[in-house]
């Protein structure tokens, strides 16, 4: 197995680091070359219940310096069967809430549960038109494998209902799942006959380039992956209905939320009322920030729904839950509910965040995402590498 190694010093938290880089297989209906590979980062964060698909699957497997075929059982996971640290196991792949008020949307939200990931499609229900949020790309850190099931039911879930996607927007560059952006970009592009064009906020180009330099990762393949930047207010058009692109950072400088009539897709910036708010220690981030953010959003009306990113049902909470009223965050936001004030906010969320441990997918993520979900170029023995940095502990040899 082929590996390599290089020492660098770690932004995040002042560290020098041992990195190195090991194939990844890759799961498809279809195996074909090249061959998918980059490295295993896990931590102990969550159990999945692993099942097979019914259609028989297969994957290229490692096996010292050979490949072999054999079937895939053990790692492919189905979207509407898995676990997260939690123990909650959605019954349904998604759930639908359509709204056909005048300059509403219909919406989708389907939950990811291995990452905790809300995923949105939202429709105009005059034209069928539609936009998809935030995508996951599914990963499994243990076999080093990415397939697509869950981006394989957003396209399913467009289809049945003669959707024409637009655009595929991203909140922020995420760090804890990996986008499947580019992946439906592909695919839906040969399905529909029209390629959606992949938005994120105007200030992606600074988060791309602090973590291009972290991995090495060479300007070619990070440059002009975003079709749309969007500025601060802008307002755009899907079918009948406006989309305003709201600047909410703190979590990530770069952050970004979007209001359609009266629901607002915040990201990673509120989470559920009884969970509170993003970390806000990822380079660039700002507890200040995230509490003027949150405070904006809170100045909305208090019917205006708040689509969170994420979700973590503490044990009292058997589901995930996709939005929360203006009015409910108002009155029973653990971290900014009326009354907290931003220095009480400052120093709850610096005191938790000192606690956080970082994402078990933080290094693919990454990588991965400030390509907008892109393939990594092929090295010269047909691999496709990401790198993973080693924490030593003062330990040399």
């Amino acid at each position: 197995m082929h590996q390599h190694m290089f020492l660098y010093l770690d932004p995040l938290n002042m560290s020098l680091r041992l990195s190195t880089v090991t194939p990844l297989c890759r799961s498809l209906d279809k195996v074909a070359s090249p061959r998918l590979v980059a490295f295993s980062f896990t931590r102990n964060y969550s159990v999945a219940n692993l099942t097979c698909q019914q259609s028989p699957t297969r994957a290229l497997n490692l096996h010292k310096t050979k490949f072999s075929r054999q079937p895939f059982q053990d790692s492919c996971t189905r979207p509407k069967v898995t676990t997260t640290r939690n123990t909650v196991q959605m019954q349904q792949p998604y759930s639908t809430q359509p709204s056909k008020v005048g300059g509403e949307p219909i919406i989708h939200d389907i939950f990811e549960s291995n990452t905790g990931t809300w995923q949105y499609i939202v429709a105009d229900p005059s034209t069928l038109k539609a936009i998809i949020i935030d995508p996951v790309l599914d990963y499994d850190a243990s076999t080093q494998t990415i397939n697509t099931h869950s981006a394989d039911a957003l396209i399913s879930l467009t289809k049945k209902n003669n959707y024409m996607v637009d655009m595929i927007l991203e909140t922020h560059v995420h760090a804890d799942h990996i986008t499947a952006a580019s992946y439906l970009q592909n695919r839906l592009a040969k399905d529909q006959g029209l390629k959606p064009r992949i938005g994120i906020g105007k200030r992606i180009g600074q988060v791309q380039e602090r973590f291009a330099q972290r991995y090495g990762v060479p300007p070619e393949e990070y440059q002009d992956v975003y079709d749309i930047l969007f500025y601060d207010d802008e307002i755009f058009k899907i079918g009948d209905l406006s989309v305003k692109a709201i600047h909410l950072p703190g979590h990530t400088p770069d952050h970004l939320g979007y209001k359609i009539g009266d629901n607002v897709f915040c990201g990673d910036s509120l989470f559920h009322v009884d969970i509170g708010t993003a970390r806000c220690d990822f380079p660039g981030g700002s507890a200040n920030n995230l509490y003027n953010s949150g405070r904006k959003l809170l100045e909305l009306g208090e019917h205006v729904k708040i689509w969170t990113g994420h979700d973590y049902p503490p044990a009292e909470r058997e589901k995930p839950v996709p939005w929360v009223s203006v009015r409910d965050h108002k009155q029973k936001n653990a971290h900014i509910k009326d009354g907290i004030t931003e220095q009480d906010f400052v120093a709850l969320r610096t005191e938790r965040d000192a606690k956080l441990a970082a994402p078990r997918l933080l290094h693919q993520s990454l990588q991965m995402n400030i390509r907008a979900g892109r393939l990594p170029k092929t090295t010269d023995e047909r691999f496709r590498m990401l790198h993973l940095p080693l924490k030593l502990n003062g330990v040399e040899w």
